[in-house]
């Protein structure tokens, strides 16, 4: 029976190419479509899930309510795993605390150790560590144990950093480190590399010991009135601890040990290990990005669209060409061939057609892989066929062909003998017409979707791409530096050296740029009061020339001197908008005091607002400083004419300047794109999928107005004969597609309005969803239509009708 059924769907493959082209194309395409999708989406979702105990791992985080709003923050007050112990025994508890473009250096055996061999900027991966956390988190350790980072000055490896490092991890056991050129370091320990699917890739673990001896050079303060985002602390429950009772405990213990002076209420509370990739929330990502559940139900809800599409397209055409199958199933129910025997058998045609289609799937998706993989951020280490996958394509086959195959099956087998063998069927007399209509108006009410949503979200990237920032981002080299004693020291001469150049404009010490990721907050007074002010102060520190530097705008007042500490502040307008102070001029002169800085601070000047993060935020309350001890990294305002020549220059007096450390430049600009990198590999995504949506609805199309023009040849060929212009014929054969598309239009566009404008609420700066997009996307699907029906009905009404008849 088998062999039988696949000698028939061959044959009607070859009697029918151009159908069955159609018809493997439309799924190879969707269900590779699927397939890569698939691909992302595992790989997102399995984050930390591939640890066994996953399910009793928490990241203790701290909420923060305001009178004018609640905060997030992904880390704790430093004294919190101490005291955890103390309060829950039971738990396990550990902490670690995130290293910033730490400079590891490997200094060199032949040279008593005198000598950098080696220098390396670490921006990820580096962090203060105590040795509970292996009791938290299961690792394969290929040499030493975790009670070495209880000791000072000692340092573990992943496998891969240690052999970066060495040559070979197996050289690296006892060998010595420094980083930052404050700490050394002696490596005690080499641990497996991190699987790719975790937001905890530690690449250089130093004993929690050392941070604590070198708080200051690292902003570690033992205090419970600081919420540090970079001290992260883990927590591990027996079993059967229920996490809500723990976070009403934690509530309590919130309550009760951390004392805010402020009006802020801060309370400890438990986030599941699996939850941490995705709670946007919590901002800071310990990995290298964070993924919005949002994303991942829209790149399923794509993939679903994408299969539903190419099954319409079997469906249509399947449905259709039944008319010309009649006769074969008519003389087979006249030799007893029973309902169910053809019911099977269109079915065993539809599972072979789709097997074939799903071997070039698989081999389309294998081509597209890199690409995905460059697109996605995800690692060459994912492979495209393992077992789930494998699950995968099994159910995505089995539901194609009951998808494609059952209706297409149900007609065939319900044909009248009588009615079949007298060639009484046509395409309408099945009742396939209406189905087929409301087909086409699914599949083009999905392409729609998916052209507006792509419209909408290129809409929003250009105008986050080219939004006011409130600053001058171009052409501004930043080069991240450190904050040690000889670099303070090198520090002026190093920006009179700079500024002998007569392509560099200005230049700047500072401890952050003017929008990045970076929340330093801090409670404060206002006008020689201490009455509790309801939000919190954000401060940039920073030299004189920062206002210049990134071309912010005095509304009042002037910049503050030059200085090594904070004599006098400038502040921004959303800062007075707070306090109720409407304008600029009457802020001048009045005074801040800042944390624990007992001094109060003259108000010497008022920038317009910039954005201090990204746009999905509102602007923050500002207080711009000097502080010489914070002011790291440098930034270089370059004249555009002589750019790369310049940072080469910049970097070559870096290096002599600073030859103790790494250069690790970038442009400011560069750093802003990276806030909207996953809005735009959305935007890309919708673009790819909205291509392969109009691919998949003209293909169709085409297969439908092919089957109408041999259906209606022997009309056409009257028509013509009669004087009919081809301009009516076209006509004809393209009314009833154009009004199905337009209703597809009606439908698509509530259902695109109201998801992007969802989407859109993720931006507190967003741009309008405006009637033209709208327009556009209806106009584009109808001229690519008419194009696919056009290219078949002209030539139907340029046929001769003398052919056109003789044939029939």
């Amino acid at each position: 029976m088998l062999k039988n059924y696949f000698k028939i769907a061959w044959r009607t493959i070859i009697r029918h190419k151009g159908y069955a082209f159609i018809n493997i194309s439309g799924l190879s395409v969707g269900m590779a479509a699927c397939l890569l999708i698939f691909v992302v989406v595992k790989y997102e979702l399995s984050f930390e899930t591939f640890r066994p105990n996953h399910k009793d791992i928490y990241h203790v985080v701290t909420r923060e309510t305001w009178e004018d709003g609640v905060a997030y923050n992904p880390g704790v007050p430093a004294p919190t795993p101490d005291a955890l112990r103390l309060y829950f025994p039971q738990a396990k508890i550990a902490a670690i605390n995130k290293a910033y473009g730490s400079l590891i250096s490997i200094p060199s055996q032949h040279s008593g150790g005198l000598a950098a061999e080696k220098k390396f900027t670490e921006n990820q991966g580096i962090v203060f560590m105590e040795p509970q956390f292996f009791d938290i988190f299961q690792t394969h350790w290929l040499a030493g144990s975790p009670s070495v980072l209880a000791q000072p000055n000692r340092v573990v490896l992943d496998k891969s950093t240690a052999d970066k490092y060495f040559g070979d991890w197996k050289n690296a056991m006892g060998r010595s480190l420094k980083m930052d050129n404050l700490l050394n370091l002696q490596v005690a320990g080499i641990i497996e590399d991190a699987k790719p699917n975790t937001d905890l890739a530690f690449k250089v673990m130093v004993s929690f010991i050392n941070l604590k001896r070198h708080a200051s050079s690292y902003n570690y303060n033992y205090d419970w009135k600081s919420v540090n985002s970079d001290h992260y602390v883990f927590m591990g429950l027996p079993a059967r601890e229920s996490m809500d009772k723990m976070n009403a405990q934690l509530k309590i213990f919130s309550e009760k040990n951390i004392v805010d002076p402020g009006k802020a209420r801060k309370i400890e509370f438990l986030q599941p290990l699996a939850a941490m990739h995705f709670d946007t929330r919590m901002g800071y990502p310990l990995g290298d990005h964070m993924t919005d559940k949002s994303t991942i139900r829209t790149l399923s809800l794509v993939a679903i669209l994408i299969v539903i599409m190419a099954s319409i397209n079997f469906i249509n055409l399947s449905t259709a060409q039944s008319v010309s199958r009649s006769k074969e199933v008519g003389i087979r129910k006249v030799l007893g061939s029973s309902r169910g025997l053809l019911v099977g058998q269109v079915m065993g045609e539809t599972a072979i057609i789709v097997a074939g289609a799903l071997i070039l799937a698989v081999t389309l998706a294998k081509l597209l892989l890199p690409a995905l993989k460059e697109l996605a951020s995800i690692p060459d280490a994912v492979p495209l066929v393992d077992t789930s996958s494998i699950l995968f394509l099994g159910i995505v086959i089995i539901l194609v062909i009951l998808l494609s195959g059952i209706y297409p099956a149900m007609i065939v087998s319900g044909f009248k003998p009588v009615l079949a063998l007298k060639n009484k069927i046509t395409a309408s007399s099945i009742g396939g017409v209406p189905l087929r209509r409301v087909l086409v108006v699914a599949q083009f009410g999905i392409s729609q979707l998916l052209i507006i949503s792509t419209l909408i979200a290129l809409k929003q990237m250009n105008f986050v791409n080219d939004a006011d920032l409130g600053f001058d981002k171009e052409a501004i080299l930043v080069i991240p530096g450190y904050t040690d004693s000889v670099s303070l020291q090198k520090m002026e001469s190093f920006k009179a050296r700079l500024l002998q150049n007569p392509d560099v404009r200005a230049v700047s010490f500072m401890s952050d740029v003017p929008s990045s990721d970076n929340n330093r907050g801090s409670r404060f007074y206002f006008d020689h009061s201490y009455k509790e002010n309801t939000h919190l102060t954000f401060l940039k520190l920073a030299d004189a020339d920062y206002i210049q530097t990134f071309g912010l705008h005095l509304l009042a007042g002037r910049n503050y001197m030059p200085g090594d500490t904070a004599k006098e502040v400038v502040v921004n307008e959303t800062f007075l908008k707070k306090l109720g102070i409407r304008d600029p001029a009457a802020a001048i002169g009045k005074t801040v005091q800042l944390g624990k800085n007992p001094l109060w601070l003259p108000i010497v000047g008022v920038v317009k607002d910039f954005r201090t993060n990204s746009l999905r935020e509102d602007i923050k309350a500002l207080v711009i400083a000097p502080r010489k001890t914070f002011e790291s990294t440098v930034a270089i305002k370059i004249a555009p004419p002589h750019l790369s020549k310049t940072v080469a220059a910049i970097q070559s007096l870096w290096e002599n300047t600073y030859p103790d450390y790494d250069y690790n430049g970038f442009f400011f600009e560069d750093s802003i794109a990276l806030f909207y990198k996953q809005e735009n590999q959305l935007a890309l995504v919708y673009k790819i999928f909205s291509f392969i949506a109009i691919f998949l609805s003209c293909l169709g199309l085409y297969g439908l107005v092919s089957f109408m023009v041999v259906q209606r040849t022997r009309e056409i060929g009257v028509r013509k004969v009669l004087g009919a212009s081809v301009h009516s014929i076209v006509y004809l054969l393209s009314k009833e597609f154009m009004i199905l598309i337009g209703l597809s239009f009606m439908i698509a566009l509530p259902v695109a309005w109201y998801s992007m404008a969802s989407w859109l609420q993720n931006f507190v700066y967003r741009t309008t969803i405006s009637g033209w997009v709208f327009g556009l996307a209806i106009a584009l699907t109808l001229l690519l239509a008419w194009l696919t029906i056009g290219f078949k009905a002209v030539r139907a009404a340029l046929a001769d009708p003398v052919k056109s008849l003789r044939n029939e």
